[in-house]
């Protein structure tokens, strides 16, 4: 065997194919699951968000923006769109620029895949749990649950953590640290957000189901040093949606440094103090009669401008012109800087990512091959590098796989 890939999800699949389409006649992808691909399928709400329409290194989280950069032009967003049109899953742009299969079914994705797989020759070998992999003069010993194999190359495409029942549950990284590598301390990433529910400030669980643009501060040491905008939903546990979960790999990654963490919400589609004192001031000059609670309900959800109003102590039926300078400028302050008294996140159960891994700088990133290792490749996930919600972790694992394809062919 020539070259055996651990790991059957995207980067894995990804892999087998362009390395059986390059030449390679003994290519084996081995997954420890019954049917391979889980992951796949449960992503992007079934639908499979394959990749998004602008990728660029700013996406991504984890390793250096120039290693980022140089592996993902082996495979561009273009020649993505190119390859699953190959494989018959053509593909559509929607709000964000994700790009999903126009059958709007993940099934189809993981399906084609399988069917890429096998016409490159490139065998998938699912129930092969891998529990070992040696160094050997001639290569490597790969042992399963299912037998020993040996092999001249191998390709780590094990995954991270994320999503532990669908086989992604980091035993790739035992098997790296086997062979010399260092692992970057993982944390979830694109996970919601559980809030303290009885600290001040804590709303969510009267807002369940609420959703509304919003901007998202990370504050380390009293700075603020990550700001996201978008989406926020409210849930009976705390936060979701993409706000909440592209912040939640910042917040997890700020505890571990032993800072002073705060997070905050600028709730009124992320504008700040001045520009909301100006339009509160706007308003009651405009429309004199107008209430604080109507006022608030055209830059809010209703339900949200109830609920802030009563936290800082408000009524909120009465007239916007009415209420005091140092009133108006506390009610601006709250919408501005809204604490969220964040415990934790919902854990990698429900995350759809990984943070940390192994470094980028232990991979040549013009191969992927192992700089402690040779003939040992690293691909997707199971890397310290984890992009924002909206495609980008599957566009990381298609042209993380090409590229050790490519170099993976030009080793004979």
């Amino acid at each position: 065997m020539s070259v055996i890939v651990v790991g059957a999800g995207a980067a894995g699949l990804a892999t087998g194919i362009f390395a059986g389409r390059a030449g390679r006649p003994d290519v084996l992808v081995m997954d420890g699951a019954r049917k391979p691909g889980a992951k796949i399928l449960v992503s992007g709400g079934s639908r499979c968000n394959v990749t998004n329409s602008i990728v660029t290194e700013a996406d991504f989280n984890g390793g250096n923006p120039r290693i980022i950069k140089r592996i993902l032009r082996g495979l561009t967003v273009a020649d993505t769109v190119a390859f699953f049109a190959e494989l018959g899953v053509p593909l559509h742009e929607e709000p964000g620029g994700k790009l999903f299969p126009d059958s709007n079914r993940s099934r189809d994705v993981l399906d084609a895949l399988l069917r890429g797989c096998a016409a490159a020759s490139a065998a998938v070998l699912p129930e092969h749990r891998v529990t070992e992999v040696t160094r050997t003069p001639a290569g490597f010993l790969v042992t399963t649950l299912g037998g020993t194999f040996t092999t001249s190359n191998v390709v780590l495409a094990t995954g991270g953590q994320s999503l532990p029942k669908s086989g992604s549950d980091g035993a790739g990284y035992g098997l790296a640290r086997s062979l010399g590598h260092t692992v970057v301390e993982t944390t979830p990433a694109l996970a919601p957000l559980v809030l303290a529910a009885a600290a001040d400030g804590a709303i969510h669980a009267q807002l369940s189901g609420v959703t509304h643009d919003a901007a998202l501060d990370l504050w380390r040491g009293g700075k603020r040093t990550v700001e996201i905008h978008g989406s926020l939903l409210w849930t009976h546990f705390g936060i979701s949606g993409p706000a909440a979960l592209d912040m939640s790999r910042h917040w997890l990654r700020a505890r571990l440094g032993g800072d002073e963490v705060e997070l905050t919400a600028r709730l009124a589609a992320g504008l700040g103090f001045e520009e909301i004192d100006r339009r509160l001031q706007a308003v009651a000059a405009e429309r004199p009669r107008t209430s604080i609670q109507n006022a608030l309900s055209a830059m809010i959800p209703a339900s949200l401008a109830e609920a802030v109003t009563r936290r800082v102590a408000l009524d909120g039926g009465v007239r916007l012109a009415q209420l005091a300078r140092d009133d108006r400028r506390r009610l601006a302050h709250a919408l501005t800087r809204w604490v969220l008294p964040v415990v934790d996140s919902r854990g990698y159960s429900y995350a759809e990512a990984t943070a940390g891994g192994v470094p980028l700088t232990e991979i040549d990133p013009a191969t992927m091959e192992s700089r402690r290792c040779p003939g040992l490749f690293l691909v997707g996930e199971i890397l310290d590098v984890d992009g924002r919600i909206g495609g980008f972790n599957f566009q990381w694992a298609w042209s993380s796989a090409r590229v050790a394809a490519r170099a993976i062919t030009a080793r004979r």
